[in-house]
Order: structure tokens, then C-alpha cells, then sequence
């Protein structure tokens, strides 16, 4: 498992090796003892699962709190990434990236910064670890669309819930 910076401070790439044989592969998603040696100390305490459908943007959500690893386990979705701190040099800033289940990279989104995803494909499962348990009350949600992040997304009419519109 590699760590790579990203072009948002705090934002990291995460390679995990896949294992390829005459049986199909093997990939370890996450480890301990890497994270630690690569300074992510990172208590991971809840693992979530979301399933949906092509054309689905779901959130633009996070809280002051925290830490994400976000992963694709089945399809393919692209993911942005937004710093919401108004603090940071960076706030308003974002990142994109396509994340699926065959090269099986993951994205660690730490506190302060909000997330979103757009299904590309006929079904994804979107997997995260978080370090928090989910408190709804303490998220924020930025609108997809909202025209002062500029966000750039594949699509003009995607399939959204309430709380997303």
C-alpha cells in the first residue's frame, strides 16, 4: 500500500497491491501498522456500505471531525473530494478522482472536507471507514451544483435525494 499527496493538502491517494493469480486476486484494504509508519494515526471505528444505481450523485457531506478511507468495492463512480475549512488557503478548493473496483484505489479524506460521488456505472458500491460514528447533526452538506466551488461533475441531471437537491 503506497500513499500519494494530492493536489489538496491533507488528500491522499492510497495504491493498495493487488495479488493476481490463476484464481482470481487478493487485496488488503488496510492495515495498521502501515498507516501508522506512514504517520496516518488514524483510529478507524465504523465501516459503511452505500449501493446505487448508474446516474446516482450522492452528498456533498462531511463534519469537523472525520477521517474517511473511501473505497470502490464492485463498479465505478467518481468521487470529489472539497476542503470546507475557512481556514485553509485551500477552502473551496477540490479534487476529483475515478475510483472501481479494478484498480481498487482509495482516497483518505480528512476532517473539514466534504465528499461526493456520481455513479458511472450500472451499479457501485461505495465502501468507507470512518473514525467517528455518524452523527447527522454535526454534517454539513454543500450543494452539487452550488456555483461558488465550481465543481466540474459528468453529468447535468443526476438522480439526487432530498437532502442532495
Amino acid at each position: 500500500m503506497k500513499f500519494y499527496s494530492t493536489k489538496l493538502n491533507g488528500v491522499y491517494l492510497v495504491k493498495p497491491y493487488i495479488y493476481k493469480d490463476f484464481r482470481g486476486s487478493y487485496t488488503e484494504i488496510y492495515n495498521k501498522n502501515i498507516f501508522l509508519k506512514n504517520s496516518k494515526k488514524i483510529k478507524f471505528i465504523q465501516d459503511d456500505i452505500s449501493i446505487s444505481k448508474k446516474n446516482v450523485l450522492r452528498g456533498i457531506h462531511g463534519d469537523r471531525k472525520t477521517w474517511k478511507l473511501i473505497s470502490c468495492l464492485y463498479g465505478k463512480f467518481y468521487l470529489v473530494v472539497v476542503n470546507n475549512d475557512k481556514k485553509s488557503k485551500d477552502y473551496k478548493k477540490w479534487v476529483s478522482f475515478i475510483l472501481d473496483d479494478k484498480k481498487k484505489h482509495m482516497i483518505l479524506v480528512p476532517p473539514r472536507f466534504g465528499n461526493g460521488h456520481y455513479v458511472l456505472s450500472k451499479k457501485a458500491i461505495f465502501y468507507y471507514k470512518q473514525n467517528t460514528l455518524y452523527d447527522r447533526k454535526s454534517q454539513f452538506t454543500i450543494n452539487w451544483k452550488d456555483p461558488e466551488f465550481k465543481i466540474k461533475w459528468p453529468c447535468k441531471k443526476p438522480l439526487l435525494s432530498t437532502r442532495d437537491r
